[in-house]
């Protein structure tokens, strides 16, 4: 009998898909674009301002390790998580996990380092369903804004919904060659509110490498709000969407079938595909530095502090 494929990759093949109607049918419209020197300079500041918005993410993460009770020693956290960054576009979409779990557990073991893994992107989510917020009704979507939020905060919530990630993503790192790994939830009561917050600047910061994007293909309307608010759910689809790594094709996707009718297709494909690209650069050219700065001043590694 043959082998069904599996859900996520039905949702990229449909992803892409749809994507690929989109580029045929406004392929002539898109030829039709022309960037001057101006529209360049919005995405190198797109490039600029994504690429710090990847070391938010790794601070948050950092700070996040910390709110479990764990600052491994000799590790550079915040170069770890930039240097693994790269990995999310690997097939499988999870090796950049693997990469933290194996490095950080000699120091606070493999259940804690999973968890810390699996919260981050939990974080980013409940950060930028809160963004909703700035879209107005939705529909009825401004209802669901909180609830990750609430889901996340409180314990009694975050715990089983946590384990139960664990179980799953503990059964592809196991059989990516991981090890045995113990499950431990966060172990704690309270919510991660320092780290929140962090996230939700990180969220902010991408939107603003988004929005030079819009700037530079002379994207004004909608108002910016409502483009903030459809970047938050894209964003969010493309973190919990079963899809290709790093949310190809799940992020355009939304993105397009949030606005599509409101704004002219074929610059809204030209923004996407253009954000598309600078978001990959910025985590090529990160991942590089950290790698280079290594092996050129290996005794000056970027290191993280000790002091809160």
């Amino acid at each position: 009998m043959p082998r069904l494929p599996k859900p996520k990759h039905l949702i990229t093949l449909a992803s892409l898909s749809f994507i690929g109607v989109a580029l045929a049918q406004q392929g002539e419209q898109l030829r039709r674009i022309h960037l001057d020197a101006i529209g360049w300079c919005w995405l190198f500041l797109g490039l600029l301002l994504t690429g710090a918005s990847i070391l938010i993410n790794a601070l948050a993460w950092r700070q996040l390790l910390r709110w479990l009770g764990h600052r491994p020693e000799g590790i550079a956290v915040v170069a770890l998580f930039v240097r693994s960054n790269l990995l999310k576009y690997l097939p499988g979409g999870i090796w950049h996990l693997v990469e933290r779990v194996r490095v950080l557990r000699p120091q606070i073991d493999a259940g804690p380092a999973l968890a810390g893994v699996i919260l981050d992107p939990l974080l980013i989510v409940a950060a930028a369903s809160l963004l909703l917020l700035f879209g107005g009704w939705q529909n009825g979507l401004l209802l669901l804004a909180p609830v990750p939020l609430v889901l996340l905060m409180l314990s009694r919530f975050r715990e089983p919904i946590l384990l139960r990630l664990e179980k799953a993503k503990a059964r592809q790192l196991e059989d990516a060659g991981s090890g045995p790994l113990q499950l431990s939830g966060s172990s704690r009561d309270g919510g991660p509110w320092g780290p929140l917050l962090i996230e939700l600047g990180f969220v902010l910061v991408r939107f603003s490498g988004f929005a030079c994007c819009l700037m530079a293909f002379g994207m004004v309307s909608p108002p910016l709000n409502i483009w903030l608010a459809a970047f938050s759910m894209a964003y969010a689809a493309g973190l919990v969407v079963p899809g290709a790594p790093g949310g190809l094709g799940v992020f355009e996707a939304t993105l397009l079938l949030r606005l599509g009718e409101g704004v002219a297709e074929a610059p809204l494909l030209a923004v996407v595909l253009s954000y598309r690209l600078i978001s990959t650069a910025a985590d090529v050219l990160l991942a590089a530095g950290v790698s280079l700065q290594n092996r050129l001043s290996p005794d000056l590694r970027f290191r993280d502090s000790s002091v809160d």
